[in-house]
């Protein structure tokens, strides 16, 4: 564990004030779901609305998969890259959510959180203090609002999942750090992915970055196994843990540290994440 520097502590004590300034966001209406051309290749929750079914085993990609993998990885970058140009002070996220169901669909490509376990959007849109897979709805983004936005794309059998931060507006300072910070430990994390590595080693890492810059991780979200499954095993976590599990050659996961604001109660404070 490092302790904290002296800059740190300033940080963190200004963190702390614009937290308790900031006004929660409100709500807005949900649209209904999007419809889905017939001619799109569907995952079988489409029709189901059940969730992946996370077998006991670890799956390990062959070549032909992994190329399959990358493909759907490639065009969910591209879908989410796509998103951040829509990102602008009057935008709301269901607009946001159109416009890239509609590009996602021109790829002849599924929106992969669409009807997932009853899931009513194509995104997700987490702004401000929300958490994950916020849903997207009619309130207008603000000038500050900071705002996850997570695509995930469905074709040739795979998934792509992908998400980043973008910053609507002028944003605080104190949110400003919490997005590069949480960059930091997102390609801090990657670096150290290697075969025979263990799974803790990422929360390892990322804890020790937060700690050095008076954030936390939120430990109830986690990275998960990606492929023909939306999600499946490994379960990834970004906090300091015990898993002794390796990884290996073909296995293929996310890594999406969810670091907030603050170090005890997190409930209320902003939250930034980035998902490779």
């Amino acid at each position: 564990m490092y302790p904290p520097s002296p800059a740190a502590m300033r940080f963190r004590r200004a963190l702390s004030h614009a937290a308790t300034s900031l006004q929660r966001v409100q709500p807005g209406t949900v649209s209904p779901p999007r419809k889905v051309p017939d001619y799109i290749i569907k995952p079988p929750y489409a029709l189901n609305m059940q969730t992946s079914s996370w077998n006991s085993s670890i799956p390990i990609l062959n070549f032909t998969q992994q190329m399959g993998l990358r493909i759907a990885c490639e065009l969910a970058k591209e879908m989410c890259e796509f998103a951040g140009k829509q990102v602008h002070i009057g935008q709301t996220t269901d607009e946001i959510d159109r416009l890239v169901h509609e590009e996602i669909i021109r790829h002849r490509a599924y929106p992969s959180p669409l009807n997932y376990g009853g899931y009513p959007k194509s995104i997700c849109t987490s702004v401000n203090e929300v958490v994950v897979h916020g849903i997207p709805d009619s309130r207008p983004l603000a000038d500050g609002d900071i705002i996850n936005i997570d695509v995930s794309v469905y074709i040739g059998g795979f998934h792509g999942d992908t998400s980043r931060m973008y910053e609507v507006g002028t944003v605080e300072e104190s949110s400003e750090q919490l997005i590069r910070v949480t960059n930091e430990a997102l390609k801090a994390s990657i670096k150290k992915c290697a075969p025979c590595v263990r799974f803790s080693v990422i929360g390892d890492v990322v804890e020790d970055i937060c700690e050095k810059n008076g954030f936390s991780v939120i430990e109830e979200y986690a990275g998960h196994g990606i492929g023909e499954e939306f999600h499946c095993y490994p379960y990834v976590m970004h906090n300091r843990n015990e898993e002794d599990t390796r990884m290996l050659p073909g296995m293929a996961f996310t890594i999406e540290p969810p670091i907030c604001v603050g170090k005890t109660d997190v409930s209320g404070r902003r939250w930034a994440s980035y998902d490779y």
